[in-house]
C-alpha cells in the first residue's frame, strides 16, 4: 500500500488504527490519495474493485456495511486550466487546478472518468472514500457493487445518467433523473451548456413536445474581481493618519 498524503503529520489515533487494518487486510491493493478532510481516501484499480469492496464490508475490524453515496467525476480539463480573476475570459472560471500539474497536451488516457464511493462503518463510526478510474475514456465502465451494497443501485443509475458511466452487472441500469428521450449526459464537461433539445407544452397536440434549442449559444462572462479603492492600503493608511478636525481648548 502506498501513502501519498503529502504530509509528514501523523493522523489521529483512530485513523492510524484504520489505516493499519487496511494495510493488513488489503496489501498492495490501495493507493493513498491526498486530501485535507481528515478522512482516508484510496484509489483502487478497476480489476480489484469488487474484491476490495467485499473485504471492506466483511473484513474483521473494518465492517463498512453501508455505501452512503456513489459519485461520478469527469476530469476532462482538471489541472489544465487556470483561474482568471483580474479580467473576463471566454474559458470560464470554475475549473480546478492541480498546482504543478502540466498545463498543455492531452489528458492522460484512462484518467478522465472516475467513480467515487463513500462508505460508512456504523459499528466503528468510521468513514472511508474509494476512487476508481475507468480504463476506457470512450466507453467508461466499472463493475457494479450492488451485489455488495444494495444501496448503490440508484446511485449507480444516477452516475450512468449524468456521466454515461456504465456499471457492469447492474440489475437495472436505466436513466434516473433525465427524460427517456434525453440525448447525452449533462454532467460531462463537453456537454453543451444550452443542451441539445428543449421541451415545451403544445396546446394543440395536448402534450409535451421536443424541439431544437431556440436560445443562441453565448459565452458567459465569469466573475471578475475588480480593484476596490476602499481597500487600497495606501488610501487606508492616509485616512487613518488624517486629522480628525478636533482642536484643543
Amino acid at each position: 500500500m502506498t501513502n501519498d498524503t503529502g504530509s509528514s503529520a501523523q493522523p489521529p489515533g483512530r485513523l492510524a488504527h484504520l489505516r493499519a487494518l487496511l494495510e493488513q487486510a488489503l496489501p498492495e491493493k490501495l493507493l493513498g490519495v491526498a486530501n485535507h478532510t481528515g478522512e482516508l481516501t484510496y484509489e483502487v484499480l478497476p480489476a480489484d474493485l469488487l474484491a476490495v469492496a467485499q473485504a471492506l464490508r466483511d473484513g474483521a475490524g473494518l465492517d463498512f456495511e453501508m455505501c452512503m453515496d456513489v459519485c461520478g467525476v469527469d476530469y476532462l480539463e482538471h489541472g489544465r486550466a487556470e483561474w482568471n480573476t483580474e479580467h473576463a475570459t471566454v474559458s470560464g472560471f470554475s475549473r480546478g487546478v492541480a498546482r504543478g500539474a502540466r498545463t498543455e497536451g492531452a489528458a492522460q488516457a484512462g484518467r478522465r472518468f472516475a467513480v467515487v464511493y463513500h462508505l460508512l462503518s456504523i459499528a466503528h463510526n468510521q468513514r472511508l472514500r474509494l476512487k476508481v478510474f475507468c480504463a476506457d475514456d470512450a466507453q467508461p465502465m466499472v463493475d457494479s457493487v450492488t451485489g455488495i451494497w444494495e444501496s448503490a443501485n440508484w446511485f449507480e443509475r444516477e452516475a450512468f445518467d449524468l456521466f454515461g458511466i456504465l456499471f457492469k452487472g447492474h440489475p437495472d441500469l436505466r436513466r434516473l433523473l433525465t427524460d427517456y428521450g434525453f440525448i447525452g449526459h449533462p454532467f460531462r464537461k463537453d456537454f453543451p451548456l444550452i443542451g441539445n433539445v428543449e421541451v415545451r407544452y403544445d396546446p394543440e397536440k395536448g402534450r409535451v413536445v421536443y424541439q431544437p434549442v431556440s436560445i443562441e449559444p453565448r459565452v458567459l462572462v465569469p466573475k471578475v474581481i475588480r480593484h476596490d479603492n476602499r481597500y487600497d492600503p495606501a488610501l487606508t493608511a492616509a485616512t487613518a493618519a488624517a486629522p480628525t478636525g478636533k482642536t484643543d481648548g
